[in-house]
């Protein structure tokens, strides 16, 4: 076959690979309007039975409305909120994009129910609920004579809980027909409209009593065929009733009464301690038998100071109020950040550099030091090459965390919620990882070279610029080194997010530096230089041998996206390496063989990336509970902040354990420290429960409980007693150190 066609029929194999990647990519940015995970399914739904009105005013219009709206379908013993979500909770959240000319009304809230949980209560939706919002089409509305369809698109955003509480969201686009009807979701829009309070005509009062202890509550106009009923009661207004309060006979501090008047129906209930309200008029809600009504009762009488608000976590309430701001909100500005003394600046500068050169001493930095080693041998005798690989090495390093730092404060400054090792959270960037140290490993185990499939010029670039070389082999180690927080390193990156930004990259500076300096100083040490044999054959083996530590590296890495992505994802991802690999392996050979064994290696890998190669990023949601074995009750609990909240409440200690896959350290203390019979006995002895969060995936709740306690990443280790405050361990964990933490509980 000549050459040319040769070359054209592998340009056209790779054409063909182009297009069926792009395919999935595609199909997944799709508008959608059903949103899936393990606690709910959440779906956009329209009802037009006479089509979208055009050029009409809504108030004159005798059509009927066009309605929009969310269900959501939950799992067993899951809830989402009303919008008064109780005691804890917030309300689910709709923002709708339309097009010029059309607006939304607000949610029709359909019927709550009272949810209790421990000794609180909830108000908000099990099973399946549809929350119906109008849209107002004014003659504003112009759609072009080629449109035969109005565009919705909501982003939403709910809470799911069960125990634990999961913040979720979800963006949803669906096309409503112009000129035709859309009448198919008729009877779920119809069930939910007909759940909604009928309003009440005639005087409501609610009367403060007891020095504002107690509301009276009186309701005229309701049905006579409800006298002598009970009614549940649900105000609209939160923070002001005690929520947990039972119906009673006689009135008490955590009961209520309720009775038939004259043909009013009356109330005492008592109000909240917590109290965070003091509204001049209460909407209620009353329901029996499946109807409702709504009462907007004025409130004599003046309310009482409001009392401190013993509330849930402080993170917690930050992490949700985060998770359901609107998109765009200004964030607050740099200026108001912390401002520290400069001697505990100068501190954190110091344990940014220790914790920087401990960094070096992590197993997943070892393969790219051991390439530099290499480089040492091969130049022993040329102390300018030295110190030429060592500036640029350490530039390498120091500009990598001042990049990944202020990536990192730049999403902080827009409100995202993030940590040092964000970057790990995605299972893109750990898919690249391990391609990337794969194509090393295999480099490095001879199985092909980059000058037999690259031009020559770019193959010699390492021989003509070892100082490039130099640089990137630095930052491929912070790329490796980043996530796992090393002792010294916790205290001074969860500082630097808090401080302004040239105080905040110095210490990111400092961090590199750290991490550098070893090297640096190696490469300037002529000593270092003659300590090491001289070239020769051990240098192609010693090469050859350090495609393992690689090969270990990309082990662990599958095993991390397994974490994110499950065993779909990692089996998936080690199929396409496989392949990636025998193309590789083709490439180096000669002749025909390699055109047909490099097409097959293309179309296979093209065939599979389409198949499968979704799941690699596909998310996978779990809830992160620790298995236990058969018949033995699970010893780590999956942490949420009302867990944690709930265990000190009930008089028990704490001992949580914030973690993530991509930790080494994590994962050594775990199974060093945290399994130790010591430990573990002294656990059960002073009955502490146990908590593990899993930061393997971005958690906004627990970015913004490790902000609370002033870290910036894992391992963090947090010991509480009932009524006391957190007590916080070293990131390298011993047995000595945690069971003496123990014995002061």
């Amino acid at each position: 076959m000549p050459r040319s066609l040769s070359h054209r029929l592998l340009i056209a194999i790779f054409w063909i690979a182009a297009c069926a990647l792009c395919k999935p990519a595609a199909a997944q940015n799709a508008p959608k309007s059903v949103v899936e995970t393990e606690q709910v399914r959440a779906e956009l739904m329209a009802f037009a039975p006479q089509g979208v009105p055009l050029g009409k005013d809504p108030a004159q219009s005798g059509d009927q409305p066009v309605w929009v709206g969310l269900q959501i379908t939950h799992q067993p013993h899951w809830h989402t909120y009303w919008k008064n979500s109780g005691d804890s909770g917030l309300p689910t959240e709709l923002e709708f994009t339309l097009p010029p000319g059309v607006m939304t009304g607000d949610i029709a809230w359909p019927l709550p129910r009272k949810i209790p949980i421990g000794h609180l209560a909830n108000y908000g939706y099990e099973d399946t609920v549809l929350l119906p919002v109008p849209l107002i089409v004014t003659p504003g509305y112009k759609p072009s004579v080629l449109d035969d369809s109005l565009d919705v698109r909501l982003k939403a955003s709910w809470l799911v809980c069960r125990v634990e509480c999961i913040p979720q969201e979800g963006e949803f686009s669906l096309k409503l027909p112009l000129r035709s009807s859309t009448a198919l979701n008729g009877p779920a829009f119809e069930a939910a409209l007909k759940a909604q309070p009928k309003p009440l005509a005639g005087e409501q009062s609610v009367t403060l009593a007891d020095g504002g202890q107690r509301l009276h509550v009186r309701v005229n106009g309701l049905p006579a065929a409800l006298r002598g009923q009970n009614l549940e009661l649900f105000p609209e207004t939160p923070g002001v009733i005690l929520t947990a309060a039972q119906p009673g006979d006689t009135a008490g501090p955590r009961t209520w009464t309720q009775r038939w008047d004259e043909g009013a129906w009356t109330a005492d209930l008592p109000v909240s301690p917590e109290r965070s309200e003091s509204p001049s008029h209460m909407p209620l809600v009353l329901v029996a038998g499946g109807q409702g009504w709504r009462a907007d009762a004025q409130v004599q009488g003046a309310w009482p100071a409001l009392a401190p608000v013993a509330g849930v976590s402080p993170a917690l309430e930050a992490a949700l109020r985060s998770n359901a701001a609107p998109v765009g909100a200004a964030p607050a500005p740099m200026a108001a950040r912390l401002a520290v003394p400069a001697g505990a600046f100068a501190l954190a500068l110091l344990g940014a550099l220790l914790g920087g050169m401990v960094l070096n001493l992590m197993p997943c930095v070892f393969p790219v030091l051991a390439i530099k080693v290499l480089g040492f041998a091969r130049h022993a005798d040329d102390r300018r090459a030295h110190r030429v690989s060592g500036v640029a090495y350490s530039a390498g390093v120091v500009l990598s965390f001042l990049a990944l730092g202020a990536l990192m404060l730049a999403l902080r400054a827009a409100g995202e919620q993030l940590g040092w090792g964000f970057q790990l959270q995605s299972p893109w960037v750990v898919a690249a990882l391990a391609t990337l140290f794969t194509v090393i490993g295999l480099n490095l185990a001879g199985v092909f070279e980059f000058g037999q499939f690259v031009p020559s010029s770019v193959a010699s670039l390492e021989a003509k610029h070892p100082v490039v070389n130099a640089f990137l082999s630095g930052v491929l180690a912070v790329a490796v080194a980043s996530p796992c927080t090393a002792p010294f390193m916790g205290a001074s990156l969860g500082l630097a997010v808090a401080l302004p930004e040239a105080q905040a990259l110095a210490i990111f500076a400092a961090l590199g530096a750290g991490m550098a300096l070893p090297y640096l100083l190696a490469s300037w040490l002529p000593q270092v230089a003659r300590l090491l044999p001289r070239p020769g054959a051990w240098m192609q083996v010693f090469r050859q041998f350090m495609a393992f530590p690689m090969f270990a590296t990309v082990a662990w890495l599958l095993w991390v996206l397994g974490q994110q992505s499950g065993i779909d994802g990692a089996a998936a991802l080690l199929v396409l390496l496989v392949l990636l690999a025998m193309l590789l392996w083709a490439l180096g050979l000669a002749g025909r063989t390699r055109l047909w064994v490099a097409s097959f290696s293309i179309a296979a890998f093209a065939l599979l990336a389409g198949a499968i190669g979704q799941n690699v990023v596909k998310p996978l949601e779990g809830s992160g509970a620790v298995a236990a074995a058969p018949g033995q009750p699970v010893r780590w609990q999956p942490w949420t902040p009302q867990a944690v909240q709930a265990a000190l409440a009930e008089g028990k200690p704490v001992f949580v354990d914030f973690t993530a896959a991509w930790c080494v350290t994590c994962q050594y203390n775990k199974k060093t420290t945290l399994a130790s019979a010591e430990v573990l006995q002294a656990l059960d002895a002073r009955g502490v429960q146990t908590f593990r969060a899993d930061w393997t995936r971005r958690d906004p709740v627990i970015s913004a409980e490790l902000g609370r306690l002033g870290r910036s990443g894992v391992p963090v280790y947090l010991v509480q007693a009932p009524g006391g405050q957190p007590q916080l361990l070293s990131e390298v964990l011993s047995v000595d150190e945690v069971t003496a933490a123990l014995a002061k509980l």
